[in-house]
């Protein structure tokens, strides 16, 4: 998605962030790559809107290759699991300083499991 948000590719900005996000495969959910902060939420967003649609029970966030996510980002993924109409998501791989945003400002959000690095 070079700014014009294709569908499959990634979002490259002009300082050269990049974010890479598709469907896990053998189980519900996403696996993102690159960086997620002004440039590529937008991307990241629709990543999490179609990850809702199709939530169940249990929906997985592969971020092992998330090198760094912004506060409006971590917000974005909040919102989306208080919005569920049940069941949880996992986040797995997380960077560093997701956990700790998510801590600082939903500390009683039961709708986020984060397996850590």
């Amino acid at each position: 998605m070079d700014g014009t948000r294709d569908k499959g590719r990634p979002v490259r900005s002009r300082d050269g962030a990049v974010l890479e996000v598709g469907p896990l495969s053998g189980r519900p959910g996403i696996r993102a790559r690159g960086e997620i902060n002004v440039i590529t939420r937008r991307s990241w967003e629709e990543a999490l809107a179609e990850l809702s649609r199709r939530h169940a029970d249990v929906s997985y966030v592969e971020l092992s290759g998330v090198r760094f996510v912004d506060v409006a980002g971590v917000a974005a993924l909040a919102v989306t699991a208080m919005n569920l109409p049940g069941g949880r998501v996992v986040v797995e791989q997380p960077p560093p300083q997701l956990p700790r945003v998510l801590e600082m400002f939903w500390p009683s959000l039961r709708g986020i499991e984060v397996a850590a690095r």
